[in-house]
């Protein structure tokens, strides 16, 4: 029963995590690199401390990015 806990809490932070990239890329002003397509995505491949996370991270970035691509190109033109 502990274990199945143990997972479920795992999977649970897991999943807070998702989409982080994206949404500080988007949120937080100066992170996002201004004018860029993806931006989730290039938060999480840059070089940090943080990159064991990025494996979860990054998949779920990828599939937001996408999603928020009309959003994006509104605000554009970009680079």
């Amino acid at each position: 029963m502990k274990s199945l806990l143990k997972i479920m809490m795992a999977a649970l932070i897991a999943l807070t995590l998702s989409g982080c990239g994206s949404i500080i890329s988007r949120a937080v002003p100066g992170q996002g690199h201004g004018n860029q397509y993806y931006p989730g995505v290039q938060w999480d491949v840059r070089d940090g401390p943080w990159r064991v996370i990025t494996i979860l991270d990054l998949p779920l970035s990828l599939v937001v990015d996408t999603m928020l691509i009309p959003i994006d190109a509104h605000h554009g033109p970009y680079e």
